[in-house]
């Protein structure tokens, strides 16, 4: 199964939410990779810490080699690093993928990460992607890749006003390019519950049919914390009220139907 975290709206929480969910799937057992399509390579640094200074090549060389002439396809197997946590895996990113990104739309390597998925997939039993704040080539690419989409909403009025695009994107990928892909839900994230301006916005969404999912991720310092040691939350505080709420959140999903197999 690949999962992909996305919204256009940035410090929506889309890193942590990626890592988080990874980090919980890989403590079930499951062999479980993160694959970090965004240049400021925040889940790549959450997973790893220090050690992603000296992590081997990721997904900008791997992109970086389907520019090539070369017919001889590409893996993505030589990119993966093991991260400090049982079954869990990630493929770095870089700042290069700004600068390859009107590249890589122009020669139209949109199918590649699929494609590359696909051969890896037999290697791990979950996929997550976590991508940029930006409908762009590579959003576009974990989307056609996928599975299953999540989309973390931070209960900001802006944000509201801006998820009826954002579905809309999704579904004409998902017509256009992948019959397969599902929407699996809008995390509520950061939601104050004493506030009342949230708990509204939230419920009118809920009034409008939007599939929000029934665990809300509360605002922590906690979280802060666990970025500043590189260590997801269930390996930091698992009985921390945030932990269990990623544990609920996680359990709701897993509720959930299979996707159809391709």
């Amino acid at each position: 199964m690949i999962r992909v975290i996305f919204n256009k709206k940035g410090g929506v929480g889309k890193s942590t939410i990626v890592a988080n969910l990874a980090a919980i799937d890989a403590a079930s057992g499951r062999r479980t990779l993160v694959v970090d399509l965004d240049a400021q390579c925040n889940a790549s640094q959450y997973l790893l810490g220090e050690a992603f200074n000296e992590a081997p090549a990721g997904i900008a060389n791997f992109f970086e080699q389907t520019l090539s002439f070369s017919i001889r396809a590409t893996s993505l197997s030589g990119y993966v690093s093991a991260t400090p946590f049982e079954n869990l895996s990630v493929i770095v990113a870089s700042p290069a993928l700004a600068e390859m990104q009107s590249k890589l739309e122009t020669r139209h390597k949109i199918y590649k990460l699929r494609d590359a998925l696909k051969a890896l997939s037999p290697d791990f039993e979950r996929i997550y992607i976590d991508t940029p704040p930006a409908l762009n080539f590579f959003t576009v690419s974990a989307l056609i890749a996928a599975d299953r989409c999540l989309i973390p909403f931070d209960c900001d009025d802006f944000s509201r006003k801006a998820i009826y695009a954002l579905l809309e994107n999704v579904e004409e990928i998902r017509q256009d390019h992948n019959a397969d892909l599902e929407i699996e839900g809008i995390i509520v994230n950061q939601f104050q519950a004493r506030s009342n301006l949230p708990q509204q916005i939230v419920s009118e969404l809920i009034d409008e049919g939007l599939p929000i999912l029934p665990t809300y991720l509360s605002g922590s310092i906690k979280v802060r914390e666990s970025h500043q040691v590189s260590k997801p939350l269930i390996h930091l505080d698992r009985n921390h009220k945030l932990t269990q709420e990623y544990l609920a959140l996680f359990a709701d999903l897993e509720k959930r139907k299979k996707p159809k197999k391709r």
